[in-house]
Formats: structure tokens, sequence, C-alpha cells
């Protein structure tokens, strides 16, 4: 059986646009929920997919993407929808994609907003991604149908390139998100569930209250029962009604 892949996707309705950035080894699924609930209030939604994810093949995310791929994938996709003509525009992302969104902020004027979910920011002292990427992978890789020699072999070899470009990664944020924050100055949405399994929940807390400290405006939501992916587990649909109240205060 051939599975179908993800794909980037594009629902044009109203004037107002919004990007949705998707997680680190995931795909535009992670925001389509969103997406729709968007969608059915006038929003026309681009989310597109970071270089070397949604393949199918967890190598191919060490192979052709980095922060710098990612960065150019997010600054493409702003690209893209301008090109559509939209020129309301706000940016969001999830984990990873929040990395970016905040990046793009930082960077970028024109935006009216955006922000993140569940997204590290900001430095913490533990992290469950690089478990859950090998966990991901083994899964991957027996769906290929490789043998289980074959699997504990291409493992064998992946967890040390994971664990490189995940630690780029943390150096990335530190370097080109973190240390320019004093430059957000649109009104910034934080969403964080309280039992998040993969990051460091308390980063959000502690980032509303530097990005507050520093005179911003922040749009902060504590999902005290949900975890990581709260844009498609039980917090969704709360998520979704915090979502739309905000961009009903930027656009």
């Amino acid at each position: 059986m051939v599975l179908k892949r993800p794909e980037p996707f594009f629902f044009e309705h109203g004037d107002n646009a919004v990007i949705l950035l998707h997680a680190y080894s995931g795909s535009a699924n992670d925001v389509r929920l969103l997406a729709r609930a968007l969608e059915r209030e006038n929003y026309s939604i681009y989310a597109p997919q970071f270089s070397g994810h949604a393949t199918g093949d967890p190598r191919d995310i060490l192979r052709d993407g980095s922060p710098e791929q990612w960065w150019q994938d997010t600054q493409q996709a702003i690209s893209f929808v301008r090109q559509k003509g939209y020129t309301k525009i706000s940016i969001f992302g999830l984990s990873l994609g929040g990395i970016f969104a905040t990046m793009a902020l930082e960077n970028d004027s024109a935006l009216l907003g955006g922000g993140v979910f569940s997204s590290p920011i900001l430095p913490s002292a533990h992290s469950n991604v690089p478990a859950m990427f090998m966990t991901l992978s083994a899964r991957q890789f027996a769906q290929q149908g490789l043998t289980t020699v074959e699997q504990q072999r291409a493992l064998a070899l992946l967890q040390p390139a994971s664990q490189e470009q995940l630690a780029a990664i943390t150096r990335f944020t530190a370097n080109q998100v973190q240390a320019h924050l004093t430059q957000l100055t649109r009104p910034f949405f934080i969403g964080q569930g309280g039992q998040d399994e993969l990051i460091d929940a308390m980063v959000a807390p502690r980032l509303r209250d530097q990005l507050t400290a520093q005179g911003l405006a922040v749009d902060y939501h504590w999902f005290a029962a949900a975890g990581h992916v709260i844009t498609v587990n039980r917090a969704h649909h709360e998520l979704e009604q915090a979502v739309l109240t905000y961009l009903k205060t930027i656009y």
C-alpha cells in the first residue's frame, strides 16, 4: 500500500491571510484543523512544509534541512502569499515553526502579528525531542519494510546526525531569534500546553514575562491539561477560539 504524503495547502478565502508553520519532523497536517477553523471565519491560510519533511524517510530532514534552510522556506512562504496579492498577513508556528514565525516577526515589520504554539523560544534544561525523533524514525523505517538489522543500522547512523541538527537548532534559536526579541513590535500570541511531553512548558510563561517586561502586548494562553501538539489535541478547540479572538485585534 502506498501512503499518501502530506502536502502544503493554501485555503484562499478572505482578504486577511495567515501563515501556519508546522513542527520538527511534522507536516502541514499539524495545523490543518486550525487552518480549517480560521478559513470558516473568512481567513485565507497558507501552510507550507519545511525542506526535508513529510517524505516518509527521516534521513531527508537531516540531509535536506537545516535552520538556515527552514528560515529560507519561511521567507519564501511569506513571499508566496504576497505574490498572491495579500498584504494583510500574520504568521504563527507550532514548536519548530514557532521559532521561524518569531524570527519573521522580528525581521519583517509589514507582518501584522502572530506568535507561537508550544515553541522553545527560550532555553530550557530538558527536551524529549531527540527521543521522539528516534521513535518516529524507527516507525518510519519499519514502514519502509527494512529488516530489524537494517533498521538498527539505520538508527545507529541517524542518532548522532539528529543530535547534531537539534543542537544546531538550539544555537540558531539563541543567536538569531532569542537575541533579537526586542525587535518584536506587534502584539504577540503564546499558546502552551501544561502537560507538554516534548519541551519544558515553563518556557512559555518565561517568554510572556520577558516580552511583557519590554513593553510588548502579549496574548497568553495556558492549556493546563494539554500536551505538546495543541493544534490537534484536546486543546485545539480552545486554541482555535483564542487565535480567532487575537486575529480580530490585529486586522
